[in-house]
């Protein structure tokens, strides 16, 4: 019974529904006792030989009038417990979503979900309805027919609440377990279908459909222990009905023979038992869904309640979009990721971008590019330094209006499963026609997208599944300038784009982002040749710093990988003619 305490919140929103469903529940249990009395005193009158044709058909409309206004109870108060909705998003940044697989998370939304919902919905209902029927028809049995009876009848009721118990126990922890294996099966499918392509280009697609199917054998073992208590339930409720009637029968033909209970009060007797069905089944299937529901409620707890590690706590709310204009400064002395604390992946960073200044990150894989981009989106807060845009510590300017200024081209780009129209004006689903099309044209998309058969109604399908390597790239960045923000971010997003394609695109950037602030980190170095100022990186640190020229001057890391990108190119052209 602990869920119902743990929902209370839901139940105290919800108040309203569930009194008016409760009360037409109660009315409902109330109605349910007329027709078995009508019923007995028929069998009286008919035992008599009394009843005349008028007085059999009153009492046969009696019936019917009791089953219609039952049907009505009944349509009510389903219509209001079940009419309310549960809704919560958790507020996690992108590390939170790293640490739980998405498989994981569609389990807790679906399965999950529906288990809690259960509860909410039959879960209160069985509850109330089977304590209302119950006690409505256990007091109706007694002043209606015999107290004796009514004891001895409901004898082996305490067995089946022990039983109930005693199962409810191994049910909640075998739910749980299988709730878990639910999610890995779930993580393994949706890892298998986003992976088909690599699984087929290596030949690997028996060896995961075998590791597929040792899961699904695993999922199925979990599962029948849950079946197992699960179908229990069922035949001990029959059990005790079937005992509850057996001694009705006996003793209550007893009664009759030594006329002390009339052939009608037996009647209505045996009819209020078949009233008591499901206040004895709901024992079991209550408990059934109260320790599914535990089960699942825990394990949404634990996602849910996790503390969001970037918060606006100690953010400034009187910042305005004019105080965080001025320059970006960073200067950060030490950065290690929550999880390798003792590893600092950025170390000594420091450096000042102005507006209208263009800043490129440089380096080996790894080399701590990404990570800079990361902190300025406030990814990740526990650092040494501070960074600080128009003066203010980000840390302390709210997140919204913070990420408000930025426009952010990741190295995955990823796009919706609508059309191309929908994801360039993904940020402002009002933009003009004339406004989308001219942020595709500054990312050199345009042209691309006219030669299609739909135009910019194209769908691009599940993750730009339709788009080429390139098109997606360039439609990612169409998005981030239709945002028009001070601080845009290109984290290798032109990897993917020829040199022509590449050199169109950055030069509609240098016209398009006069005064404002861009930081390109990129592999190819004619991404950043441009830039005002270019940060090469090595293992967290800044190991070189300053324009094309001056790097080329230095003679170091930057300069040895010009030569070579420019050999690289130089080659591709004579390969091409």
């Amino acid at each position: 019974m602990n869920i119902f305490s743990k929902l209370g919140w839901f139940f105290k929103q919800e108040k309203k529904r569930y009194i008016i469903g409760v009360s037409f529940l109660a009315l409902t249990s109330i109605a349910n006792l007329v027709p078995p009395r009508i019923l007995g005193l028929m069998a009286d009158q008919l035992d008599k030989g009394s009843i005349s044709w008028s007085e059999y058909a009153a009492l046969i409309l009696a019936v019917v009038a009791a089953a219609i206004v039952l049907y009505l109870l009944r349509y009510f108060w389903r219509k209001q417990i079940w009419g309310g909705a549960v809704s919560s998003v958790p507020k996690e940044r992108t590390h939170y979503y790293q640490r739980h697989r998405t498989g994981d998370l569609m389990a807790h939304a679906t399965n999950d979900i529906n288990s809690i919902q259960n509860v909410a919905g039959d879960g209160v209902l069985t509850l109330v309805d089977s304590l209302f029927t119950g006690g409505t028809t256990m007091i109706a049995m007694i002043i209606f027919t015999d107290f004796r009876l009514t004891v001895i009848a409901l004898l082996p009721l305490p067995f089946l609440a022990l039983g109930a118990w005693k199962l409810g126990d191994k049910l909640h922890y075998s739910f749980d377990k299988s709730q878990a294996a639910f999610s890995r099966l779930n993580n393994k499918t949706q890892e298998s279908v986003s992976g088909i392509k690599v699984l087929k280009a290596f030949g690997e697609s028996k060896q995961d459909s075998a590791a597929f199917n040792k899961m699904v054998d695993e999922t199925i073992q979990i599962n029948k222990k849950v079946f197992k208590w699960d179908s229990m339930f069922d035949p001990l409720g029959t059990l005790i009905i079937g005992a509850t009637y057996v001694i009705t029968i006996i003793y209550g033909g007893l009664l009759v023979t030594n006329h002390t209970l009339s052939v009608g009060q037996l009647v209505s007797f045996i009819a209020y038992i078949s009233n008591m069905v499901w206040p004895m089944f709901a024992i079991g299937y209550l408990f059934n869904i109260l320790e599914r529901g535990s089960a699942s409620y825990d394990r949404v707890e634990r996602l849910l309640y996790e503390r969001p590690q970037i918060t606006d706590e100690n953010a400034d709310q009187s910042l305005t979009v004019k105080d965080i204009q001025g320059d970006l400064k960073y200067d950060i002395r030490s950065f290690a990721y929550p999880d390798e604390k003792e590893i600092p992946v950025l170390q000594n960073i420091d450096f000042t971008l102005k507006p209208g200044q263009t800043l490129g990150l440089v380096g080996k894989v790894g080399a701590g590019k990404t990570t800079i981009i990361e902190l300025l989106l406030r990814e990740f807060d526990h650092y040494q330094g501070k960074i600080t845009l128009g003066g203010h510590d980000i840390r302390n300017i709210p997140l919204k209006l913070l990420l408000n200024e930025i426009s952010y081209v990741p190295q995955n780009n990823f796009l919706f499963s609508t059309s191309i129209e929908k994801n360039i004006a993904f940020s402002d689903q009002d933009a003009t026609k004339n406004k989308i099309e001219s942020a595709a044209q500054k990312s050199d998309l345009h042209d691309d997208i006219m030669q299609m058969p739909a135009g910019y109604q194209t769908l691009v399908g599940e993750n730009g599944v339709s788009l080429s390597g390139g098109q997606k790239q360039r439609l990612s960045i169409a998005r981030a300038l239709l945002k028009e923000s001070p601080i845009l971010i290109l984290d290798d997003a032109l990897s993917a784009v020829d040199a022509k394609t590449e050199t169109a695109i950055l030069n509609s950037l240098r016209s398009e982002r006069k005064g404002k602030k861009t930081l390109i980190a990129a592999h190819r170095l004619t991404s950043v040749m441009d830039a005002d100022l270019i940060l090469v990186l090595k293992n967290g640190k800044i190991v070189e710093r300053g324009k094309h020229a001056d790097l080329l001057a230095q003679d170091g890391w930057y300069a040895e990988m010009w030569r070579k990108q420019e050999l690289q190119a130089k080659v591709g052209e004579i390969d091409g003619q």
